[in-house]
């Protein structure tokens, strides 16, 4: 593949990152209601076929565009000033995010299922437990996908390729969508609170930003390397 190609989908997977900002921003808009204070509520709302579409679409659909775009941002910075930073953020931001797929598969396809039967009348499907080997799945993905996400603005921040403001608006964005929002949410209401949305509106203007700097410029650095070799 020559330079020029390799440029072109290196600018191509960048605008998929505010693509996938604005799908997650989209995606928890709506909180699911308390599951423990009002069942039938949560019941009602998780059985609903906008919950199983707003899932199909957010978690898989957001998560293969961040994917994407992860890794055309790990390859605009490979060769520059911070590219082992870049690297090492791009492994672990993508480990996360595939792993948070494991409870999103159960989230999507289990959990309409448990709703529809608790209507049905059958109350003692709420009392159904998950193996916990889903929660260490649930928790270790965050982890990373949070840390991956922070690396990859201090990449930016210190890469002199990107604008440093969108680094800076990255990691924002990821202390709000994961630390004030899914953490504080499951430890508070058990569901998405207002930050999840604010912050994933953040990780799209900055993906935006990142991908528009990129598209006005020459090619990225590893386009140059990759034409150096031929």
């Amino acid at each position: 593949m020559n330079a020029q190609n390799i440029t072109h989908w290196i600018r191509a997977g960048l605008w998929t990152l505010p693509l996938y900002g604005l799908i997650t921003a989209w995606a928890t808009l709506e909180p699911q209601p308390d599951q423990q204070k009002d069942p039938d509520a949560w019941a009602r709302f998780v059985s609903s076929g906008s919950y199983q579409s707003s899932h199909l679409l957010g978690s898989y659909g957001g998560a293969i565009l961040a994917i994407f775009g992860v890794f055309a941002l790990g390859c605009c910075l490979a060769n520059s000033r911070v590219g082992r930073l870049a690297l090492a953020a791009t492994v672990i931001t993508v480990a996360g995010t595939a792993l948070l797929m494991v409870p999103a598969v159960l989230s999507t396809f289990a959990t309409p299922a448990i709703g529809k039967a608790y209507l049905e009348g059958n109350r003692d499907v709420m009392l159904l437990e998950f193996p916990s080997a889903m929660t260490v799945s649930f928790l270790l993905g965050l982890l990373l996908a949070f840390l991956g996400n922070v690396l990859l603005g201090v990449a930016v921040w210190q890469s002199r390729t990107l604008p440093r403001w969108a680094g800076a608006l990255w990691i924002a964005g990821a202390v709000l969508f994961y630390l004030l929002g899914v953490v504080l949410g499951q430890a508070t209401t058990g569901s998405s609170l207002p930050t999840q949305p604010a912050g994933a509106l953040l990780m799209a203007a900055s993906g935006g930003w990142m991908a528009w700097s990129q598209s006005r410029q020459g090619q990225p650095a590893a386009a140059v390397h990759a034409a150096g070799t031929r």
